[in-house]
């Protein structure tokens, strides 16, 4: 014996999303209560000018292949540099590094002064002390709002086991304090 199968519903799909019904802070003060790690990405300018730059739009994307992604503000001054280099190195900082965060998040000429470093792929700069670091290959790139999500291959990563990572929410910084 069959049944009856339900009765059939209809669902509409608007064409496009609704207005927003919230102010850009109001949206920016609701994002910062997700907590997130620190990252600094850097890169080599065709030149050979150092480029870095504070982010916590970071994420994974795929184990297989390995991919992750971070997204760019289309307006920052990094942007030539890093839409059109081959490589890049995410550097995970840890709790210890918050001056560096700060640094990299302001426009400063100065940025690199003082900043120890290895060279990675592509000349992307590791930072010491990081707690972990992915050396990218710049995979794509997709323009969405005000910003450009960035997918990197990784093609290499290190990682410090037991480090504490340095912590953003409701825009302040923190560390890591187990439960």
């Amino acid at each position: 014996m069959q049944l009856p199968l339900p009765p059939a519903h209809v669902v509409t799909v608007p064409a496009q999303a609704q207005a927003p019904s919230f102010s850009p802070d109001e949206f920016r003060d609701a994002l910062g209560m997700f907590a997130t790690g620190v990252t600094i990405v850097t890169a080599r300018a065709a030149d050979g000018s150092l480029v870095g730059l504070t982010a916590n739009s970071f994420n994974s994307v795929s184990l297989s292949p390995p991919l992750v992604l971070w997204s760019l503000a289309r307006s920052s001054g990094s942007m030539p540099a890093l839409d059109t280099g081959s490589h890049y190195a995410i550097n995970i900082l840890a709790a210890n590094q918050k001056e560096l965060a700060e640094r990299f998040a302001q426009k400063r000429l100065d940025r690199w002064t003082d900043v120890a470093f290895t060279e990675g792929l592509g000349g992307s700069p590791l930072l010491d002390g990081a707690v972990a670091s992915f050396e990218c290959f710049n995979r794509s790139r997709y323009d969405e709002g005000d910003h450009v999500i960035f997918v990197g291959e990784v093609e290499h990563c290190a990682w410090r086991r037991g480090a504490s990572p340095l912590l953003f929410h409701g825009g302040r910084f923190f560390t890591e304090h187990p439960l």
